[in-house]
């Protein structure tokens, strides 16, 4: 897969009821304007209330929108290291949306895990390991790690499966010097499939771990206090 870097900009579009005004914008403005004007709902739509079917990491990422213009200053910080993650792994995927980062990590990275276990591949540490730096180098963001499973075995030991999953990463996370109250793991199991569970190479696309990416209290009193807020 080709790494890009995408905003995702439908929650706001319909909320704003102007996909094109935000279309034309950069990065920064988009996090201002989608902030200052939906944020709190986008919030209590998804940062409140992921469902099975939700996405965990846009829901975490919209939750946490600021807006306004200490919102386009995050944003601006999150466009930075949106853009290093790509260049560091590249065949990750990183999508930009409002005030965050979702960093999708499957089999094309590298960073994925065998059939029926959660340990993680010597490629997916060494891979890991390339993203470590950036995270360092940001430290002022929280990272929501959230692992899937394919859809062989019951939802109950999928749901399971996945958890121990993103707890795996998160353990090498804090054994490589994160922070530990930066990161946090959950599980969602065999939603949101990437693949076709009716493949081999599609279960294997599922069997992955996204990123949710945010700005942590200090990033966000630092925005608020350079934007005068």
């Amino acid at each position: 897969m080709k790494n890009k870097v995408t905003v995702l900009a439908l929650s706001a579009g319909l909320l704003l009821g102007s996909c094109e005004a935000i279309q034309n914008t950069n990065h920064t403005q988009r996090g201002a304007a989608v902030g200052a004007t939906s944020g709190a709902v986008i919030g209590g739509v998804l940062g409140n209330n992921v469902g099975k079917g939700d996405n965990a990491v846009l829901g975490a990422i919209a939750g946490a929108v600021i807006g306004g213009v200490a919102g386009g200053l995050i944003g601006n910080r999150m466009d930075k290291q949106a853009e290093k993650i790509e260049n560091t792994l590249p065949g990750a995927e990183v999508v930009r949306t409002a005030e965050g980062i979702q960093v999708i990590l499957d089999e094309q990275s590298d960073v994925r895990f065998e059939y029926d276990k959660s340990d993680l591949t010597a490629q997916a540490k060494a891979n890991l390991d390339k993203l470590i730096p950036v995270f360092n180098e940001y430290p002022d963001t929280d990272i929501l790690v959230v692992g899937f499973t394919d859809s062989k075995g019951s939802d109950a030991y999928n749901q399971g499966l996945s958890e121990r999953r993103a707890s795996s990463v998160v353990a090498y996370l804090k054994a490589k010097g994160i922070n530990s109250s930066r990161l946090k793991s959950i599980g969602q199991g065999e939603t949101n499939p990437r693949g076709d569970n009716n493949t081999e190479a599609g279960r294997a696309q599922n069997r992955r771990v996204e990123f949710g990416i945010t700005a942590n209290d200090k990033m966000i009193e630092d925005a608020k206090n350079e934007a005068g807020q």
